[in-house]
């Protein structure tokens, strides 16, 4: 997996990402070393430090580049389409093919918007957070006015999607044979579905 796409096509640096969510997502920032991760690329410290100068350096990288992909990927298969509902279902099904693809960098992202300490990165996190949600509230206000949704708050709809998306990794089981593209699809028709407009 390359988590640094148009970011940084170093192959070094690529490797060190991908071993660093992994390590991150499963041990958390406080019980993640540097030393396990140079272990894990296979590597010396030294090398390891040449790349990033420290393991916050790293985590940020982290964080901030899947965070950055996941929303060019979505905004991506969004363009693809032209109709409404479409639009919305496209959003959601992109999320949970992001999140099926690149799960570790997902959950060390996730982790670090919420426990960051640092709040000049927090705000940062925030704000492309902001125009992560803006983007769907925008695809359900464009089906809204289509006269294909209900009239309904367009924030407390966005909220709803995003909450079943954004805390699958807490319960999804890659075990199951449910795959997160086909559980996003089940929220679609749960939600989006349910709000259509009767005749």
């Amino acid at each position: 997996m390359k988590i640094t796409g148009r970011i940084d096509t170093n192959e070094r640096v690529s490797q060190i990402l991908e071993a660093s969510a992994r390590i991150f997502a499963s041990k958390g920032f406080a019980g993640t070393s540097m030393r396990d991760i140079s272990d894990a690329c296979g590597i010396s410290k030294s090398l390891l430090y040449h790349h990033f100068e420290s393991k916050d350096a790293l985590y940020t990288r982290v964080a901030q580049t899947a965070a950055q992909e996941l929303y060019s990927f979505v905004e991506g298969r969004v363009a693809a389409e032209t109709d409404p509902i479409e639009r919305i279902r496209a959003f959601m099904l992109a999320t949970a093919e992001y999140f099926h693809r690149y799960r570790w960098a997902w959950i060390a992202s996730t982790n670090a918007f919420w426990s960051d300490p640092k709040r000049n990165r927090q705000k940062e996190q925030i704000m492309r957070r902001k125009r992560y949600e803006q983007h769907l509230r925008q695809l359900i206000l464009e089906a809204i006015d289509a006269g294909v949704l209900r009239d309904v708050d367009e924030a407390m709809a966005g909220r709803l999607v995003l909450s079943g998306l954004n805390w699958m990794h807490r319960w999804y089981d890659p075990s199951k044979p449910a795959t997160p593209q086909g559980i996003a699809g089940n929220f679609f028709d749960l939600i989006i579905v349910g709000l259509e407009k009767r005749d």
